[in-house]
């Protein structure tokens, strides 16, 4: 009964479990309709309005290459001093451009840094389609209407949904764990530096999972030879290290 039951729902993604009890009624079957019901929820299977459409997930999977995604985090100052910091990451190639470090994101500011970064994408712009962010109020009518005149679709998330915006938020993670939060910073103007350095190893040099151990910019492919060398290039002062095999 249960294989008859998830085979009707998988047949026939617009049936909910009423609509498939009917069916077993027709076949012979007395099913209760809250027996069918369990024998779904107990294998996972949406209801049938849910398993007609893409899930988010399946939505960034299949858009990504079309979809970068944008959010605020903050870092505190060895003065106390709280300082917010904006950047976009594409989600294709988790390529991260970190576009301005300011104590007061006023929305003349947030502006401004979503022009730069279209005029810096350059001819990346127009295989650009949607733009997802949070609904944080620094992310004014302006600073939508940049992206909305490249003919990027602005995707809002869930009110307190982070996993919404899993991407932008991984990132976040790693700049702390792996930079930020081994590192006192003094000022705004120090915290830039630092993310410059970060965010060009986070580029360049960083293997990604998601990226099969490959890097968000494209490297060149090294052969290794039995008496080649490897030389370590300290980056920020020796807290991250980057290997190369000298030729």
């Amino acid at each position: 009964m249960r294989e008859l039951v998830l085979r009707l729902a998988a047949e026939n993604s617009t049936w909910g479990y009423r609509r498939i009890q009917g069916e077993l009624v027709g076949l012979g079957h007395q099913v209760a309709a809250s027996t069918v019901w369990r024998i779904l929820k107990r294998a996972g299977v949406d209801p049938a309005p849910r398993r007609n459409g893409q899930t988010w997930r399946q939505f960034l999977t299949m858009q990504a290459k079309t979809i970068i995604a944008t959010d605020f985090f903050t870092v505190d100052t060895v003065l106390l001093k709280r300082l917010y910091v904006l950047f976009v990451i594409e989600l294709a190639s988790r390529r991260v451009h970190v576009l301005g470090v300011t104590s007061h994101p006023t929305g003349q500011w947030v502006t401004q840094q979503a022009r730069n970064l279209t005029i810096g994408l350059g001819e990346r712009v127009p295989a650009l389609k949607f733009l997802v962010r949070d609904r944080d109020a620094k992310f004014t009518a302006g600073f939508d209407a940049v992206f909305v005149a490249e003919a990027i679709e602005i995707l809002k998330t869930p009110v307190r949904a982070p996993r919404a915006n899993a991407h932008a938020e991984r990132w976040v993670g790693t700049a702390r764990r792996e930079c930020l939060d081994r590192v006192l910073i003094v000022n705004a103007e120090h915290l830039q530096r630092v993310l410059v350095k970060f965010v060009d190893h986070y580029n360049a040099h960083r293997p990604h999972r998601a990226l099969r151990q490959q890097t968000p910019e494209p490297r060149l492919t090294v052969v290794p030879t039995d008496d080649g060398t490897v030389t370590r290039h300290p980056i920020l002062g020796g807290l991250i290290n980057e290997y190369r095999l000298v030729a």
